[in-house]
């Protein structure tokens, strides 16, 4: 199939794309380079059946395909509350052209929503009947509200267009080509215990988060792609770690003599996060199968690696 990809040069639309290079798909790879980088996907460089397109999903685009994964839109506070303004647009706009062009080309598609639509959770764990608990005015809810108003988008196309529509709920993700200065906690965890750095846990580090390997999270997408669910449907890995665990696991692998130091908690952070997927069991036959301890062995050589050859962690911003 010939299969686009926004977001293709970011870290989980990277690993897509190589799942779907794998089994000899021709992909279309459209990114603005916000948060992406080539070197993800430089791999595919010269490839007959790989294309790169330097777009923001803002304008609209014509191609022709058979699927749609969107993926684009920054994906850590950090990031998404760099330019609030335009991680709305990207979410409201961006899945607007998106669902256009799968509309015209008669594309299935396929969004990758968030646990975020569940904001600061009252059920634990998080089914995806749960509605969730968002403050539609808080810093985080250009993502948290956007991502929302995207599947809105997305149903709305699917009952009055009769579009062809996948939609994920994805939980903390975590492996190789993540940006070492999203924000995210195991990302900052890693940079800092191999920097010598302290070790920063906000609040107490009693707040709970469950964390997916890259790699079976892309499995998730593609069953899920190729499966007549519809969804929405939550995949993430159920094991629940808090943070300070996870601080602790990852300062006794890389450097015990690091010290940790607490500092407040940012605003609206989610007290738990954890997902209920049974949906993905039975519908999709899915469940994660790597385990924290080796993802992040994988995690932390890749950072090492990127650390030790200097190698920068941004692209240049094409935000305006």
């Amino acid at each position: 199939m010939r299969i686009l990809v926004t977001g293709g040069a970011g870290f989980i639309g990277s690993h897509l794309i190589d799942r779907l290079m794998e089994t000899n798909h021709e992909v279309l790879c459209l990114d603005n380079f916000f948060t992406g980088h080539k070197r993800n996907i430089q791999h595919w460089f010269g490839n007959p059946r790989f294309e790169l397109i330097r777009h923001d999903i803002t304008e609209p685009i014509r191609l022709e395909v058979d699927q749609i994964y969107h993926l684009a839109c920054p994906a850590s506070p950090v990031h998404y509350q760099y330019n609030p303004v335009k991680t709305s647009k990207t979410n409201f706009l961006g899945t607007l052209n998106m669902l256009g062009l799968a509309k015209r080309v008669k594309a299935r598609f396929f969004l990758a929503s968030t646990s975020e639509v569940y904001g600061d959770p009252e059920i634990h764990p998080q089914p995806e009947s749960y509605r969730g608990n968002v403050n539609p005015i808080g810093i985080r809810s250009c993502y948290d509200e956007g991502k929302r108003v995207a599947e809105t988008l997305a149903f709305d196309y699917y009952r009055q267009n009769s579009v062809d529509i996948r939609v994920v709920r994805i939980f903390n993700t975590y492996g190789p080509r993540m940006l070492e200065n999203d924000g995210r906690v195991v990302s900052n965890l890693i940079v800092q215990s191999l920097k010598g750095i302290p070790l920063t846990v906000y609040g107490d580090g009693s707040q709970t988060r469950s964390f997916c390997y890259v790699s079976d999270l892309v499995e998730g997408f593609i069953r899920l792609m190729n499966s007549d669910t519809v969804g929405p449907v939550n995949l993430g890995n159920p094991d629940e770690y808090t943070i300070l665990q996870l601080a602790e696991t990852i300062q006794a692998m890389v450097n015990p003599e690091a010290r940790l130091k607490f500092e407040p908690l940012p605003q609206d952070d989610p007290r738990r996060r954890k997902p209920d997927i049974t949906l993905a069991k039975t519908a999709l036959g899915w469940e994660p199968t790597i385990p924290l301890t080796l993802g992040l062995q994988k995690t932390i050589e890749d950072f090492r690696a990127r650390i030790a050859m200097g190698i920068p962690s941004m692209a240049e911003s094409t935000l305006i």
